[in-house]
């Protein structure tokens, strides 16, 4: 087989990955929706555990040289990171502000905002032929600085529509994030053989998680859901569609290569929404954690587009050049 047609075959199992991801998580709210009083009273207690799980993966797929990037190239990073916790949780507050929502998804839809980089934007990356490398030390930094920046930039921005304990949110967010991600790289170190087997399931896994904890949010919303399910959809389509646009305008206004502009867009546009919605379940209305619900679809199928069109930008380019060149050598041709 030859490198290209192998590439072409990874690609095409990413793809399906990434779709298939949204697919469970659908098929987790719908068990959440037709289960809801039985899951409700099994899962008491679930949902930090599973997002521990969750972030647990995330510190088993990481690797020193993940953290290199930083002190090698450190102005995309931080232009990426702040990006992230500026545009996200603002873009979130001028949706609340146009649709002027209710309190309990207005707090959520600013929690979605001020958390970090998704889990799945790694993948969307790579789809997009984005900057690989420049991705993972996104996510990786923007979540180790989520147990600082979400709590405070949420008591901040949503404490209006209603009373946060920014401490406690803090707490589980060192619980459910950081440790199990310094675990996770504990485990990388000490058993690198095992963990190298693996980590090819480790995505599976992850969104199996979420769409547990997707199921648990609908279980204990089905009622609100059929309420202001399209409001939430509406509002989540709009603050995902800001970040994609502006994370990439970004790029272009500090003169940054195409391959980072598509990972800031990425990047600021996918946001961890299983950590999300977890925390709302936790620390706010039980409507809040919609917001979180529904983006755990919503990013990962906008990402894939996202991806599938700057794919077909490059094909259309490389057509270009080959037919220009092609031009300029029947232009060379000696007339005799």
């Amino acid at each position: 087989m030859s490198p290209s047609s192998t590439t072409t075959s990874q690609d095409r199992n990413v793809y399906i990955a990434t779709l298939g991801f949204p697919v469970l998580i659908i098929i987790g709210g719908i068990v959440g929706f037709f289960g809801a009083d039985d899951l409700a009273a099994a899962t008491s207690g679930w949902v930090n555990w599973l997002l521990g799980i969750i972030m647990f993966g995330m510190g088993l797929t990481l690797q020193p040289r993940d953290f290199v990037i930083v002190a090698k190239r450190p102005l995309p990073v931080f232009i990426g990171v702040v990006a992230q916790y500026v545009i996200m949780p603002l873009g979130a507050v001028a949706v609340v502000w146009v649709m002027d929502l209710s309190p309990a998804i207005a707090a959520g839809l600013i929690l979605l905002g001020c958390a970090p980089g998704g889990t799945a934007s790694n993948v969307v990356a790579y789809l997009a032929r984005g900057d690989l490398a420049l991705s993972v030390a996104m996510t990786s930094v923007s979540t180790l600085l989520a147990p600082v920046f979400t709590p405070v930039l949420t008591l901040w921005l949503a404490g209006e529509y209603m009373p946060l304990n920014a401490a406690d949110m803090a707490l589980d967010i060192v619980k459910v994030v950081l440790l199990p991600i310094v675990l996770g790289l504990v485990f990388r170190v000490l058993v690198p053989g095992f963990v190298d087997r693996v980590v090819p399931v480790l995505p599976w896994l992850s969104v199996t998680a979420i769409a547990v904890v997707v199921a648990i949010v609908v279980a204990g919303n089905r009622d609100n859901l059929i309420e202001a399910g399209v409001v939430v959809l509406i509002a989540v389509a709009l603050h995902n569609a800001l970040g994609l646009a502006l994370g990439y305008w970004t790029g272009r206004v500090t003169r940054r290569p195409v391959q980072v502009r598509r990972t800031l867009a990425i990047e600021v546009g996918m946001q961890n929404s299983g950590l999300a919605a977890g925390l709302a379940a936790q620390h706010m209305e039980p409507m809040s954690a919609l917001a979180g619900a529904v983006a755990a679809v919503w990013h990962n199928l906008t990402g894939a587009l996202f991806a599938a069109c700057c794919r077909a930008a490059d094909n259309r380019a490389a057509r270009a050049v080959t037919a220009h060149e092609d031009t300029a050598d029947t232009t060379d041709i000696p007339v005799h």
